[in-house]
């Protein structure tokens, strides 16, 4: 769930940042969602011996709902690819001065070439990424903190709610929380099956969850912080870098460079393997038309994609949630 969305700001921002200083409010509602539906998940995936996500959306939603939650996930796969396009195309704008144009090509370029080559190395370093990600993000709130000393909290309370996308802060923190929780099932469903300790499930949920939810307090924060001034970027934790220093904000764009790098071959991939068999003929076909199809969708812009797609799939993932729940309800109820 940590992706270049979130260390961008962007997710932050649009799901939480234009309500000011209800949007802390928000995230504590969103961490008591991750922490209990992650629980739900992962204990589902032990129960079941889940090998996917398949087994968990199936007692979700049932033969035919669990096909439409599927393709949503689909869906958002291809959407997501998009959208980290139209991020490397930011940042080589607002960081390089270069043409968004070619950040999306090198980009979508990348991506085609990694997954019709070699896509081990890649995935593997997602687990090298994201910490520096998450150490780049509190650098940059740190920064941003001692930069406004002493914090004015009139400031923190602006809020600009009739710009974002989702009309109150807790229904926009449950669509946040929906579409994170759509995205995480793939992976989390068939990690509750290796766990055979159910409180160690109990442990990573809270921790996963927690530690999720204060990293986008943090960003939300450094955002405050910088209202008005980061509503004219795309990636506004780019400009919050920037406040440490100059040097630093070089850095924080590589290190999302490199995470929008992994998360869009790793979503190019899952995509066309859920339409072709990786192994089969149609894969490099498919890998180039779904790369080509990816590169005009991302002319929309980060922020529009960020806007629109993620709370329609968060929409669409309040379908898992509410099976899930009626799933554990009739289970009490039936105890």
């Amino acid at each position: 769930m940590v992706g270049a969305g979130f260390a961008s700001g962007q997710e932050v921002l649009q799901f939480f940042g234009f309500y000011g200083l209800g949007g802390f409010g928000g995230l504590v509602l969103t961490i008591m969602l991750f922490v209990i539906y992650g629980y739900i998940i992962l204990s589902l995936g032990r129960e079941y011996r889940a090998r996917s996500h398949l087994e968990v959306i199936r007692y979700a939603g049932g033969r035919w709902l669990s096909k439409v939650i599927d393709g949503v996930i689909t869906f958002f796969l291809f959407g997501a690819l998009t959208a980290m396009v139209a991020g490397s195309g930011a940042i080589f704008l607002e960081q390089f001065g270069i043409p968004s144009l070619w950040g999306n090509i090198a980009m979508i370029g990348a991506s085609i070439l990694t997954t019709l080559f070699g896509i081990g190395g890649v995935i593997s370093a997602i687990s090298f990424v994201v910490p520096l990600l998450l150490t780049g993000v509190f650098l940059a709130t740190i920064a941003s903190v001692i930069g406004a000393l002493p914090v004015n909290i009139a400031d923190l309370h602006q809020a600009l709610p009739g710009r974002a996308p989702v009309p109150h802060w807790a229904l926009s923190s449950v669509v946040y929380a929906s579409y994170n929780i759509v995205l995480a099932v793939a992976v989390l469903a068939p990690l509750g099956s290796r766990v055979n300790d159910k409180r160690k499930l109990k442990y990573g949920a809270i921790f996963g969850g927690v530690g999720l939810g204060l990293g986008a307090m943090f960003i939300l924060l450094a955002i405050l912080l910088n209202i008005p001034r980061v509503l004219e970027y795309e990636i506004p934790m780019i400009y919050v870098a920037g406040n440490f220093a100059p040097w630093f904000q070089l850095v924080y764009s590589g290190i999302l460079l490199a995470e929008i790098y992994t998360t869009a071959v790793g979503n190019l991939y899952g995509f066309v393997a859920r339409l072709t068999d990786p192994e089969g003929k149609k894969y490099r076909t498919y890998i180039i038309l779904t790369g080509v199809a990816a590169f005009i969708t991302s002319q929309l812009g980060f922020s529009n994609l960020v806007r629109y797609l993620y709370p329609a799939v968060g929409y669409a993932g309040l379908l898992l949630l509410g099976g899930l729940t009626l799933g554990m309800y009739r289970r009490v109820r039936n105890r």
